[in-house]
């Protein structure tokens, strides 16, 4: 087991470059799917569980050759499988976009139920539902989500999801741009990643419109053609380094990042009394005092991210004041990370939905234990700020989202190894 050791005290100081975005790429790489011909992407981050759907597509047939640690052409088109390895799926949340992709390309998929982090119950209720009402048959066992097409054959339909699901409204579009018809997803989920997802399809080929509204609208294509595409820059990973360079007092310019996507995780650390710089595709983050206390809510984006909710957490267990953390996505995704940032003495309070996190002067090292990828990053932050050594254990729920963090902490003064056992 990997683990590391981070001797902290030391701001943040000078730049780093954000790499592709993550929730982007697990669901581009299953929509390679859909194409015949070669897709050139850029700007992939190379992370694991890109590796792991590598590993996946390549397993199913498909050619796979990397220009660079960060481009690589993928092509499908001699794909005839519709059983990715169920080992191998297992390994990822992400995953279930093959049971889209699969059934838009083949018109029927057999896929193991995913793995990934366990912070929450993330059932695929809403998945299921657009699929069946494309015209799929679905068997969902214990292990497996079996599809067929039933007997009107699959076909455009309007979609009402029950919540802005990105998984369900990435699967939907997976699923019905090359289906004969016209599909609406009403209430889709609006993420940056989402938009990407819908420009990687339109440039191959697809009719995908009002992808970052409430309503996205399919019309069928006969075939998606090869082409060239670069992902986003990653939303989470630019607010992660931005929160750690507000918890250590630092000083850091944060490159290769879309500013409007950052809106709402800058806004409440300009709050908190961090000075913001924004830039065309840039943004510095200063903190030269302590900072204060602040609410947030998380909620569907535009809103704050929950995938920042444990980041920002640091920031107010260092505060001045008592703050307010309210989840209204994933309500259990406080009780890995908090218990694990008290033993390195952060005040948290859970009460229901809400964490109340009344600042402390410091942090101290610990050895402490991440649960999942951002409270693993969360921890990572703590251990930067805190006096003394902390040791991070199970990171390799980091190393899913996080590109060379090693480098760029060090790259930014941190004193951080990696170390194996």
């Amino acid at each position: 087991m990997a683990k590391y050791e981070i001797v902290g005290g030391t701001p943040l100081k000078g730049s780093v470059v954000i790499s592709g975005a993550k929730n982007a790429a697990v669901a581009i790489l299953p929509a390679a799917l859909l194409v015949s011909g070669p897709c050139r992407i850029e700007n992939v981050p190379d992370i694991s569980d890109v590796r792991i759907l590598i590993n996946i597509l390549r397993d199913m047939g498909a050619t796979i050759e990397y220009e660079d640690a960060n481009t690589l052409t993928v092509d499908c088109t001699a794909i005839n499988s519709i059983h990715p390895d169920p080992a191998l799926v297992r390994k990822m949340r992400a995953s279930y976009y093959l049971m889209g992709a699969l059934l838009g390309r083949f018109g029927h998929a057999a896929v193991a139920l995913p793995g990934g982090c366990n912070f929450a119950s993330r059932p695929i209720d809403q998945h299921i539902k657009g699929f069946m009402a494309l015209g799929a048959d679905v068997d969902e066992s214990e292990d497996y989500v079996n599809m067929v097409p039933g007997v009107d054959g699959l076909h455009g339909a309007r979609i009402s999801l029950d919540m802005a699901s990105v998984g369900a409204t990435v699967n939907i579009m997976l699923a019905s741009v090359l289906i004969p018809g016209r599909t609406v997803i009403e209430n889709a989920a609006k993420e940056p990643h989402v938009v990407d997802l819908a420009n990687f399809l339109n440039t191959m080929g697809a009719h995908v419109s009002g992808a970052g509204t409430d309503t996205i609208k399919i019309r069928g294509v006969d075939a998606l053609r090869g082409g060239s595409y670069a992902i986003i820059p990653d939303q989470i990973e630019a607010g992660t380094y931005m929160a750690a360079a507000a918890a250590t007092g630092g000083n850091v310019l944060v490159q290769n990042v879309i500013p409007k996507h950052m809106e709402r995780i800058s806004t409440k650390l300009q709050e908190m009394g961090a000075r913001i710089t924004e830039y065309d595709d840039a943004i510095r983050v200063q903190a030269n005092k302590r900072l204060h206390n602040t609410t947030v809510k998380t909620r569907p984006y535009p809103g704050f991210p929950t995938d920042m909710q444990a980041q920002l957490c640091v920031c107010m267990a260092l505060a001045a004041g008592v703050s307010r953390l309210t989840e209204s996505v994933y309500e259990t995704r406080f009780f890995g990370y908090c218990t694990e940032l008290a033993n390195m003495g952060a005040d948290i309070l859970i009460s229901g939905k809400t964490a109340i996190v009344t600042g402390q002067d410091k942090l101290h090292g610990a050895t402490v234990c991440a649960h999942d990828l951002r409270a693993g990053a969360a921890l990572v932050i703590a251990g930067l700020a805190a006096e003394g050594t902390t040791v991070v254990e199970d990171i390799h729920y980091i190393e899913r989202g996080y590109e060379n963090i090693i480098q760029k902490l060090t790259g930014l003064g941190a004193t951080i190894r990696r170390i194996e056992e």
